[in-house]
C-alpha cells in the first residue's frame, strides 16, 4: 500500500512538474523578442523545481525518522530530547531548498 502512495505522489509531482515546464516555455514564447523574461521563467521553473525536489525529500525522511522517535521515545522518555533534534533535522534540507528563491 505504501509504495503504490509513493508511485501515486511521484506521478503526480511528475505530472506537474512537465505542465509547469510548459506553462513557462509558452509564457516565455509570448514575449520572445524579450529575453530577460525567458530567463526569468527558467529562473522560477528551476527555484519551484529546487523547493519541491527538497520538500519531497524532507517529508519522506521524516516519515521513517518521525516512526523511528516515537518507538524510541516508548522505550524510554528520557530520550526526548533527542527525538525532536532527529525529527526536525531533515526541515534544514527544505531550508537549503529555498536557497535558490534569492538567486
Amino acid at each position: 500500500m505504501k509504495m503504490n502512495v509513493m508511485k501515486n505522489g511521484i506521478r503526480i509531482m511528475a505530472v506537474l512538474m512537465i505542465a509547469s515546464a510548459i506553462a513557462g516555455i509558452a509564457t516565455a514564447q509570448t514575449e520572445a523578442a524579450d529575453n530577460e523574461s525567458t530567463v526569468n521563467a527558467w529562473k522560477g521553473l528551476g527555484a519551484g523545481i529546487a523547493v519541491g525536489l527538497a520538500a519531497f525529500g524532507a517529508g519522506y525522511s521524516q516519515a521513517n525518522i518521525g516512526a523511528a522517535a516515537v518507538g524510541m521515545l516508548a522505550e524510554d522518555d528520557s530520550k526526548f530530547g533527542a527525538a525532536i533534534i532527529f525529527t526536525a533535522l531533515p526541515e534544514s534540507i527544505v531550508i537549503l531548498g529555498l536557497l535558490p528563491l534569492f538567486f
